[in-house]
């Protein structure tokens, strides 16, 4: 791979992702795009709390700052664990996927491209792609199992 396209994987493709997903609510009849939105409301702040209080608890230099080489990408050298855009991108595909497998797959695939693009562009170890990969699943998990079971009112 060139280093342009790497680039735009690791820096711009989330965006794509993004607008992807905004169609996809839009076009979504009224039931489905409630549902969605629902389990984005609980999945994303979930997610990014256990990205943050895991973040502190284990830290992770950047695949730049230890190997003391330039990354393709101009970054601080801060923790790297989890990776903030990786685990944006599979909230989103991973939200999705619960009402459109197809899209959801897509997603996810082009999720795991960002991962693996700022892996490759010396931003972030693997582990920190794995890491924000499954945050993301399990809020989606536990969003969902809080959705069904205390927020659903049973019927009579």
């Amino acid at each position: 791979m060139t280093n342009s396209i790497i680039i735009f994987l690791a820096n711009y493709l989330y965006i794509i992702i993004i607008l992807i997903a905004i169609i996809a609510i839009v076009l979504a009849n009224q039931t489905a795009r409630k549902n969605i939105l629902t389990l984005a409301f609980l999945t994303f702040p979930l997610a990014f709390i256990i990205a943050n209080i895991l973040g502190r608890l284990f830290y992770n230099p950047r695949p730049f700052v230890v190997e003391h080489i330039k990354p393709l990408i101009p970054h601080t050298a801060n923790n790297g664990f989890p990776s903030d855009h990786t685990l944006l991108v599979i909230c989103i595909a991973s939200v999705l996927f619960v009402y459109n497998k197809r899209l959801g797959i897509l997603l996810f695939a082009l999720g795991l491209l960002v991962g693996f693009a700022r892996v490759v562009a010396k931003i972030h170890h693997p582990i920190d792609i794995l890491g924000a990969v499954l945050i993301a699943i399990i809020s989606v998990l536990v969003s969902f199992i809080v959705i069904k079971n205390l927020l659903v009112k049973p019927r009579k």
